[in-house]
């Protein structure tokens, strides 16, 4: 899968997020590390297992 990511330069930093997952960014000395990074913060994300609550539903939902 792929993802929309804005990344930019902050003084001595790299800093980023992805567009397509609320929530995941990261801050790297290197573009190459802040990209890694974004990465292993989507899959984290993705892999990370939700339980409903009672009275919730977990549906999936095709675009």
């Amino acid at each position: 899968m792929e993802y929309r990511a804005v990344i930019k330069r902050s003084g001595n930093w790299w800093i980023g997020w992805l567009v397509d997952l609320p929530g995941v960014n990261a801050q790297e000395k290197s573009r190459k590390k802040l990209i890694e990074s974004l990465k292993i913060g989507a899959e984290d994300m993705l892999n990370t297992p939700i339980e409903p609550q009672s009275e919730e539903e977990l549906v999936k939902i095709e675009v």
